[in-house]
């Protein structure tokens, strides 16, 4: 038989369901205060140009406190929930640095290398170009490859752009090289060096991995580099209309180029219309031109248009050089045919001297 149910008994039965429903309803509200906070906690992190966090925040019909479309606000980046992007590229020119070198050299072209990438190109990342006239090994491609996140080629330079032309007289290039030997001049019996002469001088612009690009960082093996480079020269020079930039100049073995000027003074006579008005003369001549002073760029070190010399005057201008055959009866080196090309057909103003860097 059922108990009668007393006043304290109905006290009690109220009071539990009092606080049943009191618990379900604050439970309902922690909840939904979760859900909000998680809507909040999910919304997508985005990093201004300005490198601060902004939290972008994308308004729903959940929101439940604040119907109002919130303002941007900047919060400090959390690693939690920070998406990090890759720093933004410098801007860069069509530029390359090349080397010409041969699988001798790497311990040379390593140092070359790192020393470069440290002090410039870890921040530019201007892709590399190597050239030798015979195939790289796989040793050397790999070695040169990991020093640098920029890309890296390797190319063959094609025999007829090397090797000295078959219409050369041997008997009197010998003979040249004999004379420069005897003086005791510095490669004078070098055959391979005035290959590279002459390659330097009207075909290494010319190679199919150096016609994509218009401007050129000439990098030899073994040099040194004792300043960090803390600007682009490439976009200098296309922002000042410069050609040529160089860092050291100095005087040729007179030796060496007997017959260079009396070949350049015909091809003025020959070819006027290539000769800038506003020239550089009084550079490379003491005396308006009647003779060369042997001042001349060191093309060791060079940055260059490369535009300039696949243009027709300079075309024009090696051909004349070339169909004398100076580059092997005498000893001409590709810095004083630059120079004199630049003395010549550029604009005054076109060279420059990049003295900030020193080798």
């Amino acid at each position: 038989m059922a108990l009668p149910l007393t006043a304290a008994h109905r006290r009690s039965i109220i009071i539990a369901l009092t606080t049943v429903l009191c618990l379900c309803y604050f439970m309902t509200i922690s909840h939904e205060d979760d859900y909000s906070s998680f809507k909040t906690l999910s919304t997508q992190w985005s990093i201004s140009k300005d490198s601060t966090v902004v939290l972008d925040v994308k308004q729903t019909n959940e929101t439940r406190f604040n119907s109002t479309p919130l303002p941007e606000c900047k919060l400090p980046p959390s690693p939690g929930n920070l998406i990090l992007h890759a720093p933004p590229t410098p801007p860069r020119a069509n530029a390359t640095l090349v080397m010409l070198a041969r699988n001798t050299d790497l311990n040379g072209v390593i140092s070359s290398v790192e020393q470069l990438e440290a002090r410039f190109n870890r921040k530019f990342k201007y892709p590399w170009v190597f050239l030798n006239d015979e195939p790289f090994s796989v040793d050397f491609k790999r070695r040169v490859s990991v020093l640098t996140d920029a890309d890296v080629s390797f190319g063959l330079v094609p025999r007829e752009s090397w090797v000295q032309p078959d219409w050369i007289d041997e008997e009197r290039a010998r003979e040249g090289r004999n004379s420069l030997v005897r003086q005791g001049v510095i490669y004078g019996g070098n055959v391979s060096y005035r290959n590279m002469c002459r390659f330097n001088s009207g075909f290494f612009f010319r190679h199919e991995l150096l016609t994509p690009y218009k401007w050129y960082w000439r990098v030899e093996p073994d040099v040194r580099y004792y300043c960090d480079l803390d600007y682009d020269p490439f976009l200098f020079m296309e922002e000042h209309d410069k050609v040529y930039g160089f860092t050291i100049s100095m005087p040729e073995w007179e030796p060496t180029i007997p017959s260079l000027w009396s070949t350049v003074k015909d091809f003025i006579s020959k070819h006027p219309q290539y000769v800038a008005r506003d020239n550089s003369m009084d550079f490379i001549s003491d005396n308006a031109g009647d003779s060369y002073n042997m001042c001349h760029f060191w093309s060791n070190f060079e940055i260059a248009d490369m535009d300039f010399w696949r243009g027709e005057a300079y075309t024009k201008f090696f051909e004349h050089l070339e169909a004398t055959g100076g580059f092997y009866y005498e000893r001409w080196g590709d810095a004083p045919v630059h120079s004199i090309a630049g003395g010549i057909i550029y604009t005054q103003g076109s060279n420059t001297f990049l003295q900030r860097y020193r080798l």
